[in-house]
């Protein structure tokens, strides 16, 4: 399995580049760092570990705090944490982010690849 993000601001309707993601994956009650990355200028990581991950529990820790203080924007949330369980078929895991200063969403998107091959 592999995990992708999306981040998009709700209220400009841009992509989030830049932001700092990590990805914490469970181990015997805590919550060990598998990989940190940032997004791209189309507020993307394609794979957050770079490798093949195991089923299991993972948290996605979105530094949004750092994202909304840059641009001087008053926000609730110092960071988002999304916990997943995933017990599904061991190929990918899509998680976009929808960001505003006082609310967010997140559901399981489809991964681009599987986007691109339903367009085609």
């Amino acid at each position: 399995m592999s995990i992708s993000v999306r981040v998009v601001d709700s209220t400009s309707g841009c992509s989030v580049a830049e932001l700092a993601v990590t990805l914490h994956a469970r181990e015997n009650g805590a919550w060990p760092v598998v990989a940190r990355a940032r997004t791209d200028s189309a507020g993307s990581i394609a794979s957050l570990s770079g490798r093949a991950l195991p089923r299991g529990s993972y948290r996605l820790v979105f530094d949004t705090g750092a994202y909304f203080a840059e641009r001087a924007v008053d926000s609730l949330y110092a960071e988002v944490i999304v916990s997943v369980h995933y017990q599904g078929d061991p190929g990918h895991l899509h998680v976009p982010l929808l960001l505003s200063p006082f609310a967010y969403t997140t559901y399981r998107g489809l991964a681009p690849k599987a986007v691109a091959a339903e367009q085609t």
